[in-house]
This record gives C-alpha cells, sequence and structure tokens, in this order.
C-alpha cells in the first residue's frame, strides 16, 4: 500500500507525517484503534479489520506518523460512484493538533484524484464533537438513512 502517489507526504500540524500505510504500522494502528474507539463490537475488532483492509492493497489507508509512531489512521473506500471515510482515529492525547484535519484532507486529496465527486462518512448521532469537527471541514448531513445488515452469523 506504499504506492499511493496521489496522496504526497506531508506534514501534518505538531510534526506528523501523513503518510500511505506500511505492513509495520499494524502494532501502532491497532493500539490508535483500541484507545481511540473503545466501544467497539467484536466485529471491529482492529486487529482483524487493519489485516482484512491491508490485504486489499488499494492505497487507501493513511497513517499521521510523527518520528515512528501512529498518531492517526484513516481507512478509505471508494466504489467508482463515492469515496467513503472510515475509523479516523487520532491519537486521543494529541486531539486538537491538526492530525484528524491532515488525515482527511489526505483521504479527500485521494479521492479527487482517482475521480471520486463526493464523499460520506458516518458519524453516531450521540457523538456531537465529531460532528462539530467534520462540519468545520465542511461537511454536512445529508437526507438519507443508514441501513446495515450483518453477515455471516
Amino acid at each position: 500500500m506504499e504506492d499511493a502517489a496521489a496522496v504526497p507526504e506531508g506534514r501534518a500540524a505538531a510534526g506528523a507525517v501523513v503518510r500511505p500505510l506500511r505492513a509495520d504500522d499494524r502494532a501502532g494502528v491497532i493500539a490508535l484503534w483500541k484507545a481511540a474507539f473503545p466501544d467497539e463490537p467484536p466485529r471491529n475488532e482492529p486487529g482483524l479489520m487493519f489485516d482484512r483492509k491491508l490485504a486489499q492493497d488499494d492505497g487507501l489507508v493513511f497513517v499521521a506518523d510523527d518520528d515512528g509512531e501512529v498518531v492517526g489512521a484513516v481507512v478509505v473506500g471508494y466504489d467508482g460512484v463515492r469515496g467513503w471515510i472510515y475509523h479516523l482515529a487520532s491519537d486521543p492525547a494529541r486531539r486538537g493538533e491538526g492530525i484528524g484535519t491532515a488525515l482527511v484532507r489526505a483521504a479527500e486529496a485521494e479521492l479527487a484524484a482517482r475521480g471520486c465527486p463526493k464523499v460520506n462518512l458516518q458519524v453516531r448521532t450521540t457523538n456531537a464533537g465529531v460532528i462539530a469537527f467534520y462540519e468545520a471541514l465542511g461537511y454536512a448531513v445529508d437526507p438519507v438513512t443508514s441501513m446495515g445488515r450483518r453477515l455471516g452469523g
């Protein structure tokens, strides 16, 4: 996944570099997701998520790296119609430093480079702080209903 040429490595606030995911980021990303999403259901176990996404090899995961430490990550998807931002996380101790914003902008840049016309994301309705974060970046609530279905048991 190191070949996401459309996303140049760049500095986030506080000295972190946003770059494509590498396999050796596994431990750092898993620790970050566990800290950022402590109440996730078992189907979202960070190690399984990391391994499944890494196997896709689509260049659509980015990390914020501060001198070898993963301090942020975002998973991105694109189906040819719309892009998706998933599991944006920054180190809870470093929130407010611009890491999340830099990751969102890297995701948007990569999606735009792939011809994506629109980005979607989901936020739990109870997470007012994250809703405000995305609104400050120009996102708005769409008049749609999100639906889901669990597969395989």
